[in-house]
């Protein structure tokens, strides 16, 4: 299975949850973890089905006996993924304010500001090169793995391996653990390829199939090395932004001043998206700068009149808003969150402040 661009995003999304990104409702806790396949096949057997498959799609045998040997199922790996939240309800959303107090913190903005000084000649590089700025590549590597200290420790095969034999994803997981073994072939180690514990792994903390479709040699040293190569997962993550449709030189969103009484809801999306719908229901219809100013909604930076924006007010009136661009839209298909979007993108321009 090829994965598609939806498919891979939402599971992104659940991967780095392990690693601490907000979903938008809490998980739950089952009483107790299924630990067999649903369909009631051996793991064993299950493991020969998917080592079949990866011969077939041209993964060395050198390679599936070093990261095949002894695998296990993980338990663990099973109650993490079953504690995901299922259909959400409309229970109402937390409030942002205080993730994002959290979360675009001193220590975080402090961070990204050392690592976009000390590597701002690399960053300058791949900015030309795909147009994506470098402060908002440098929040993505801060949010997703605190500036590389924390990717994880699970065996990325033990754990896809795992999750595809336990059978809830099986179509997804089984597919990402095929390309974990074409990583894998590239010359990597099994002790290098560890993440989290849905698979996500490296600086970007991307998906085995993202890093084969989008990873990419940014010093070129004819490797794509996203495990402690900045050059390497600076172009990966910008290569990713571009492949999602950034554009550039457009901010992805300004804070806004919307007049005391003005009826948001007059202005709701009306259009259902078929991923991620509750973080897209919250925003506005699509207008021009133009026509919002028009209005009385005033963006408190620079925004030529032409430029399509979607009105946020996460927290109900009164309360911050903002006018948000496509490259927003593109900072969600990294994590489908508004707290995580809104979150990179605030960091963003703290580094750079």
């Amino acid at each position: 299975m090829i994965l598609n661009r939806l498919a891979s995003f939402a599971l992104l999304a659940t991967a780095t949850l392990g690693l601490g990104t907000l979903s938008q409702l809490g998980p739950t806790t089952p009483a107790k973890a299924q630990v067999a396949a649903r369909d009631g096949i051996a793991f064993d057997a299950y493991l020969e089905r998917i080592k079949a498959r990866a011969r077939a799609e041209g993964v060395s045998e050198r390679t599936l006996q070093r990261m095949a040997s002894g695998l296990t199922p993980n338990p663990r790996v099973i109650r993490l993924d079953q504690g995901q939240p299922g259909r959400p309800t409309r229970r109402g959303y937390p409030a942002m304010a205080p993730y994002i107090a959290t979360h675009v913190n001193s220590t975080r903005i402090n961070g990204g500001k050392r690592v976009y000084q000390s590597s701002s000649g690399i960053l300058r590089a791949v900015e030309r090169e795909y147009g994506v700025p470098g402060k908002i590549i440098v929040a993505i590597f801060g949010h997703e793995t605190s500036y590389g200290r924390i990717r994880g420790n699970f065996d990325l095969s033990r754990s896809l391996a795992t999750l595809a034999w336990e059978g809830r994803r099986r179509e997804l997981f089984e597919g990402e653990w095929v390309a974990l073994m074409k990583v894998a072939d590239r010359g990597y180690s099994r002790s290098e390829l560890v993440g989290s514990y849905a698979g996500a792994f490296g600086n970007p903390q991307f998906l085995p199939s993202v890093y084969l479709r989008l990873a990419t040699d940014g010093d070129g040293d004819g490797r794509a090395n996203i495990f402690n190569n900045r050059a390497d997962t600076f172009a990966s993550i910008a290569n990713y932004f571009r492949d999602a449709g950034w554009r550039t030189g457009q901010p992805w969103g300004v804070r806004a001043s919307v007049p005391r009484g003005f009826d948001v809801d007059a202005y709701k999306n009306k259009l259902m998206s078929p991923v991620c719908s509750r973080v897209h229901e919250r925003h506005s219809q699509w207008k021009t700068v133009a026509e919002w100013r028009a209005l009385g909604v005033q963006p408190q930076r620079p925004l030529p009149d032409d430029t399509l924006t979607s009105l946020f007010q996460p927290d109900g009136p009164g309360q911050p808003a903002w006018l948000l661009t496509g490259n927003y839209r593109v900072i969600l298909e990294y994590n489908c969150s508004n707290y995580y979007a809104m979150s990179v993108g605030l960091l963003a321009d703290e580094i750079v402040n």
